[in-house]
């Protein structure tokens, strides 16, 4: 239930105790056999809070000699590229990295003057290192919980193709970061902060001039710039915030206006998200209630996450831009407007994206690839070409440079951001305008997200679902045409089950953190047609469960 307070300032008493928050990272020590304070990766690596015991100081100590211990198993010898965003646990860890990096002889890249770092320009500096160092291949961390509220800190490995690292990866390293923490970190090598930060293994970096010098080779910036695009570019407080600048100079964009440059810990400039929590999440409206106000002053408004790996996209006419809806547009653009791209090359979507991705993926004659949750299953397809562009629901994508070849092999919102200003310059519709004609050719859907209850064991099951276990024949009214556990697109399990219809789906599948599962609906008969198609997945799941 949305909180009355959605959309409104935050105030004082919503604010964390950064001291607090930071002094329990140092403080508290986790207890390995309570599994809410273990070492667990999700779809975006290891997250939470110091305050629960489960983001602190030996799991950062633990997770890195992990990755330390698995680098030198897959015989990675380049550097290691460091990025951290602005959440107050952000610093800390990075910290607690650099000391166990330097102590076992890695060689580290880590931001010039120790400035914030977004996920894309790590993923775009080891894509760039390996292009011009064939043989030796590099790696990254990225400290980040992404859009996370405030109190909670994230901890993600990049692997050499500078993507998400796959679950083999994750799992090893959470198992050996287990390891370490039930061992009271006997087996992890260390050196202080500041004997590393000066170690000759330490070399800063300069993420913002090779990320932003190489953007013209994927956004069309001339066109943006010759049109005179007003954008205002929001980055929440997050790591974006010089990267915005940086681009409204390198390419003369003088319309570019970063709207609110503070970076502050605490983010008590945010609007209160829907559950009445601090999020700096750029699809969600309440979060970005003060950039949607303003919408008015800006041709094209965008929003980023904390370590903008994600987008929101605003518009006069159409306000923030559902994430499905803006992918298809995207979609539909880039691959009518990158003449150099292969005719081959497919369209990558997660199978809780819209199926009205489908329906424009089908209109432009290109193939789709449909894969489980989680950016880790583009990877190989944006190396390779294979997949020219890949994009979840949660407002993440990213897509290939002018001449096809891979640009960042991770979420990248800042090129997501910067393509709705490209598409207004090109075609002088904004994205929602084009929204719209896409839906009156393809059809309009109603897409939603809920979540229902549910113990750590029927999460365990629903995990585990087959086919066969879902007994029900037809959905809100019409027939059922097919029960999904594994992607059409690559045949991996989904960890949930998807159920279709001709004109209507919904997906479940268990909360990584939470005593619950989600449940992804869509409809293309209206919303009171997604009413009964999210009440009948409640039941058909929890009879699956039961």
């Amino acid at each position: 239930m949305a909180s009355p307070r959605a959309g409104t300032p935050a105030q004082p008493e919503d604010l964390i105790d950064v001291d607090a928050v930071v002094g329990a990272y140092y403080d508290r020590v986790p207890d390995p056999d309570d599994p809410g304070q273990r070492v667990v990766f999700g779809t975006s690596g290891h997250r939470g809070s110091s305050l629960d015991s489960a983001f602190n100081e030996a799991h950062i100590l633990a997770i890195t000699q992990a990755i330390v211990e698995y680098r030198t198993g897959a015989g990675i010898t380049g550097p290691l590229f460091i990025g951290f965003d602005t959440h107050a646990l952000s610093i800390p860890a990075w910290k607690s990295a650099l000391e166990v990096l330097v102590a076992n002889g890695v060689t580290v890249y880590t931001a010039e003057d120790d400035t914030y770092t977004p996920t894309p320009a790590v993923s775009r500096a080891i894509l760039t290192f390996n292009a011009a160092n064939p043989g030796v291949e590099s790696d990254g961390i990225v400290v980040t919980p992404s859009h996370n509220p405030p109190r909670d800190g994230g901890f993600k490995y990049d692997p050499p193709t500078g993507g998400p690292a796959d679950t083999t990866i994750t799992s090893w390293v959470a198992n050996r970061a287990n390891e370490l923490l039930t061992a009271k970190l006997d087996g992890v090598k260390r050196i202080s902060f500041e004997k590393a930060r000066r170690d000759d293994l330490v070399h800063d970096y300069s993420f913002v001039m090779n990320y932003t010098d190489g953007l013209g080779s994927v956004v069309d910036l001339e066109a943006i710039r010759n049109a005179g695009v007003h954008i205002g570019a929001d980055p929440l407080g997050g790591a974006s915030v010089g990267y915005w600048a940086a681009i409204g100079f390198r390419y003369n964009l003088d319309k570019l206006t970063v709207v609110n440059p503070t970076v502050d810990p605490t983010f008590s400039f945010m609007t209160l998200d829907t559950d009445g929590q601090i999020r700096m999440d750029c699809s969600s409206p309440d979060a970005m209630a003060s950039l949607i106000d303003s919408r008015d002053s800006y041709d094209i408004a965008t929003g980023n996450d904390t370590d903008a790996d994600r987008h929101g996209i605003v518009t006069p006419d159409g306000g923030l831009m559902n994430p499905n809806h803006y992918l298809a547009v995207a979609i539909d653009y880039l691959y009518t407007h990158r003449s150099n791209w292969s005719p081959d090359a497919a369209v990558g979507k997660t199978l809780v994206s819209s199926s009205l991705i489908d329906r424009v993926v089908a209109g432009i004659g290109r193939k789709l690839i449909e894969v489980p949750v989680g950016f880790k299953w583009f990877v190989d397809g944006l190396l390779d070409g294979s997949i020219a562009f890949g994009g979840e629901e949660s407002a993440g994508a990213s897509f290939l440079m002018f001449d096809g070849s891979p640009w960042s092999t991770d979420k990248d919102g800042i090129i997501m951001a910067l393509l709705a200003s490209e598409i207004l310059a090109v075609t002088g519709k904004t994205p929602s305008e084009r929204y719209r004609e896409l839906a009156a050719e393809y059809g309009e859907s109603a897409y939603a997200r809920t979540d229902a209850p549910a113990t750590r064991e029927q999460k365990a099951v629903l995990a585990n679902l087959s086919a066969d276990q879902i007994t029900a024949t037809d959905l809100a009214g019409d027939p059922i045409t097919a029960v999904m556990t594994k992607a059409p697109g690559n045949d991996a399990p989904i960890g949930g089950v998807k159920v279709t219809t001709a004109d209507a789906w919904f997906a479940a599948r268990p909360s990584g953190t939470e005593d619950k599962y989600k449940i992804y609906a869509e409809s293309f008969k209206g919303v009171d047609h997604l009413a009964k198609v999210q009440e009948q997945a409640q039941e058909v799941v929890d009879a699956a469960l039961s």
